[in-house]
């Protein structure tokens, strides 16, 4: 990170110069960790045990969702070491420089409702906590957890990339230390006995729980992953982003949630609390000494992965083609959290069905975009023609249809395979699942698996490997005349 960095951050969805691209693949660790280190994600050990298997089972599929999930946005973080821009705009080499928009939407939708519940979480779980100390109780309480939450991730985002990168830097030490004192106190909740004595589920069952750990964790994030690589060096390994990127975002996950597992199989009232205040319901096993602490890491740390939320959020705004100054695009959308949460917060009866049902429904187009963008990485030699990504005329034109058409199928192919299985509390995604008579029916054993978000990804990932390969090695082949040509043009 620049020491002389401006206190605001105007840089947009422009090319980093390489001047302030001074980070280094290390300091990727510090954002990732310190925004999945919150103790939030020991409430994803009883969600996943929720879907009928194993705590053996359910460790395997937490390792394994998570790792890989994170280790996919280090594949995506690469591009923005080579394209020095958002993950949105250097998007664009694969979708077009309009057609972009299309993904654009869908990753703007995903963070806004990633940002905004881990908003709701932070305030419901202050509220919890203060009526556990018995201080105080009702509305008010609510009112001003929200405004004080709100308000910081929004000054946060607006202040940028710099300020965000040294307060994470910080949050990861405080919020590391605390959570790990909270595992040594809630150890004595833990039955180990009963844990063990759950019954193994079925193969459906442990796909079902892999989807919404990795969409939960890695592919929760990974429409942002190369917005945090942009400033880094263009002789930064690759590798190396890839490492710290996986590094960073599954450390502390893995181990929260095999304590969540822990926690989940030893006490079945704790199971369905976590679905109304999974903060909150974890807060009650500590001691009262221990609650204040507990609070503000967690508080903290929710905090934290909104922040980066934000911030990419607006940055996606921009690239749709609203043409403001980046702060005011983070302002904008921490109007749009402030209203969320307090529509959640204060009148929604419940908002764990609703979230879930959306995070699954987004989910699908996103994996499609993640397998086509991915696989457009990979099969990449050069660094992009940055100016291209901004011109429709360009190198990448207007529109990648290859690339729109494999989406919109795998899409459409993906959802037919997912259920709502939130069908009272969101009716409205009771259309999913419409491909489900093929592999035994809405009651049969796949249909809780998910499959759609694993079929979305490999598809668009395979179908980008084979399909575009051509229309890739001709863009490297345009972009090189493109800069031969300007260097002539400079020389002259």
């Amino acid at each position: 990170m620049a020491d002389n960095a401006p206190l605001i951050e105007m840089t947009g969805i422009e090319i980093v110069e390489d001047s302030q691209r001074t980070a280094r693949p290390s300091d990727l660790f510090w954002p990732w960790f310190a925004a999945n280190v919150s103790v939030f994600g020991m409430s994803y050990g009883p969600w996943v045990l929720g879907f009928g298997i194993s705590f053996w089972q359910a460790t395997i599929v937490a390792v394994i969702g998570i790792v890989v999930s994170f280790f996919l946005c280090g594949l995506i973080a690469i591009a923005g070491k080579r394209g020095s821009a958002p993950t949105m705009i250097l998007s664009r080499a694969a979708f077009g420089v309009h057609g972009q928009k299309v993904p654009g939407i869908v990753s703007w939708l995903t963070s806004i409702g990633w940002e905004t519940f881990l908003a709701i979480t932070a305030v419901l779980a202050t509220a919890t906590v203060f009526q556990t100390l018995g201080w105080a109780d009702g509305t008010w309480v609510r009112v001003i957890a929200a405004i004080v939450v709100a308000g910081i991730i929004v000054t946060a985002s607006v202040l940028g990339y710099h300020t965000i990168m040294k307060l994470q830097s910080v949050l990861t030490w405080v919020t590391g230390i605390i959570t790990i004192l909270y595992i040594i106190l809630v150890i004595p909740h833990i039955d180990f006995a009963a844990v063990m004595s759950l019954p193994n589920g079925s193969v459906q069952q442990m796909i079902g729980a892999l989807v919404m750990v990795m969409t939960g964790f890695g592919l929760g994030w990974i429409n942002i992953a190369a917005d945090w690589s942009r400033y880094q060096k263009r002789s930064a390994s690759d590798g190396s982003i890839v490492l710290w990127n996986t590094i960073g975002g599954s450390a502390a996950p893995v181990i929260l949630v095999t304590v969540g597992l822990l926690l989940g199989g030893s006490d079945p009232a704790l199971l369905e609390a976590v679905a109304a205040d999974p903060v909150g319901t974890l807060a009650v096993l500590l001691p009262t000494w221990a609650l204040i602490p507990f609070w503000i890491t967690a508080l903290l740390a929710l905090v934290s992965g909104a922040v980066l939320g934000i911030y990419s959020s607006g940055l996606t705004l921009l690239s749709l083609g609203i043409s403001i100054p980046r702060p005011l695009a983070a302002g904008i959308d921490g109007i749009i959290l402030t209203i969320g949460t307090i529509w959640v917060v204060f009148f929604a009866q419940d908002f764990l069905g609703p979230f879930q049902s959306f995070l699954i429904t987004l989910g699908v187009p996103l994996a499609a975009w993640a397998g086509i963008l991915i696989a457009d990485i990979l099969t990449r030699r050069e660094d992009y023609h940055e100016p291209s990504l901004f011109n429709p005329d360009g190198v990448y034109r207007a529109f990648d249809w290859t690339s729109l058409i494999t989406m919109a199928v795998a899409s459409v192919l993906g959802w037919g395979l997912v259920i709502n299985q939130f069908a009272e509390e969101a009716a409205w995604n009771n259309w999913q699942g419409y491909l489900l008579p093929a592999v035994g029916g809405r009651d049969g054993t796949w249909a809780y698996a998910n499959l759609g978000v694993l079929l979305a990804l490999v598809l668009s990932f395979v179908a980008t490997l084979i399909l575009r390969r051509p229309t890739i090695r001709r863009q490297e082949q345009a972009a090189r005349v493109l800069r031969d040509n300007a260097e002539a043009g400079a020389g002259a």
